[in-house]
C-alpha cells in the first residue's frame, strides 16, 4: 500500500498494519478542515472552487458519491476517479491503470496531490479527498465528515433539497453509525486483514452479530426515523460489496447478503434512488480487491460472479 514519509513515497509499510494480536488497525484521516455554507470556516462553499477525488472501488469514497448524487452536486463539485488497482505507487489517475486522468493538478498518482498540500507529510494516502483548487490544499479526507459537509454546505448554491443528518434524529443516527462502523464497515476489513485466528474470529462474529441485529431492527424501509439518513448510506456502501467481495475475499462467509431479505431490500431500495446506480461499479470494485491484495489473493484472479441486482 505504501505511504508518504516526510513528503516522499515509500512502500516500506505493510498493506494492512496490525497490532500484536493480529488485529487490523485503520489509520486516522489526516486532513480535517470544514467546508461551510456561511463562510464561518476557512473554506466557504463556492461554485467551481472544490474538487472531489474518489475511487469507485472504495466504500468510504462511495459514500461521498452517493450524497453528491442525492444532493445534485454534479455541476458544483466535479469528480476525478483513480484507477481500481492499488499498485506500488498507490492510487493512480493514469488511464493505463484505469484512472480518469487528473484535470486539476495534472499529477499521475494521488500521493503527489497530498505532497502538494503538505510537502513534508508523513502518513497514509487515501480517498476520498475534498480538494480546494484555489489554495491547492486538501480540505478533508475523512468520508464521514465530507458527507455531512455535502449534506448542507451547497444548499444555497442550488443543491437539491434533502437533509440526511436531521437534528431531530441525530441521537439515533450517531449510535447506529458507531456500531455499524466498528462491526460492519470496518469489521469486514478486520476479518479480511486479520493475521491471527483470534483476531479473525473476533471480527467475523462481531460482524454477523451486527448484521443479524440490523436485519431484525429493519422493520420499515429505513434504519432510523422512517426516512433515508446517512445511517442507511453508510451501511449501503458495505452491503453493495458484501457478496461480490467480502463474502469470499475477506472470508466473511457465515451468511451472504442474499440471506438477509430486509438488508438486501434496503440495498436495492437505495440503489434505485435517482443517480445512485451510476455510483456503483462492480467491475472496479472486484478489480480493486482481488488484484490489489496479493497477500490474500496471490493469483490476482478476479471471480466471474456472483450476479447481483445492482
Amino acid at each position: 500500500m505504501g505511504m508518504l514519509q516526510d513528503g516522499r513515497w515509500t512502500n516500506e509499510t505493510p498493506v494492512a498494519p496490525t497490532d500484536d494480536k493480529g488485529r487490523f488497525q485503520r489509520a486516522d484521516s489526516g486532513f480535517r478542515d470544514r467546508l461551510s455554507a456561511d463562510g464561518s470556516s476557512r473554506y466557504a462553499a463556492e461554485a467551481d472552487r472544490y474538487h472531489l477525488y474518489v475511487s469507485l472501488a472504495c466504500p468510504w469514497a462511495h459514500r461521498t458519491l452517493v450524497v453528491r448524487a442525492l444532493k445534485g452536486l454534479e455541476e458544483l463539485l466535479p469528480v476525478t476517479v483513480v484507477g481500481p488497482i492499488m499498485g506500488e505507487c498507490g492510487w493512480s489517475f493514469a488511464e493505463r491503470f484505469g484512472g480518469s486522468g487528473d484535470p486539476v493538478e495534472g499529477v499521475e498518482h494521488l500521493h503527489q496531490l497530498y505532497a502538494i498540500a503538505d510537502s513534508g507529510m508523513t502518513g497514509k494516502v487515501t480517498v476520498p479527498v475534498l480538494w480546494d483548487k484555489r489554495e491547492r490544499r486538501i480540505v478533508n479526507n475523512e468520508s464521514a465528515e465530507i458527507i455531512r459537509m455535502l449534506n448542507t454546505a451547497f444548499d444555497d448554491l442550488g443543491a437539491k433539497p434533502g437533509d440526511y443528518y436531521p437534528p431531530e434524529l441525530r441521537d439515533e443516527i450517531d449510535p447506529m453509525n458507531d456500531r455499524v462502523y466498528h462491526s460492519v464497515n470496518n469489521g469486514v476489513y478486520r476479518a479480511g486483514f486479520a493475521q491471527s485466528q483470534e483476531a479473525y474470529d473476533e471480527a467475523v462474529h462481531g460482524l454477523f452479530d451486527s448484521l443479524d441485529w440490523l436485519e431484525t431492527r429493519l422493520t420499515g424501509d429505513w434504519l432510523v426515523g422512517g426516512r433515508l439518513t446517512e445511517a442507511d448510506i453508510r451501511l449501503f456502501t458495505t452491503l453493495v460489496r458484501f457478496d461480490p467481495v467480502y463474502h469470499g475475499h475477506f472470508k466473511c462467509n457465515i451468511r451472504r447478503l442474499v440471506d438477509y431479505p430486509r438488508l438486501r431490500a434496503l440495498t436495492e431500495r437505495i440503489a434505485a434512488l435517482p443517480g445512485v446506480a451510476a455510483t456503483i461499479d462492480l467491475d472496479q470494485i472486484k478489480q480493486h480487491y482481488y488484484r490489489s491484495h496479493p497477500g490474500i489473493n496471490p493469483s490476482g484472479i478476479v471471480p466471474a460472479g456472483p450476479a447481483v441486482p445492482f
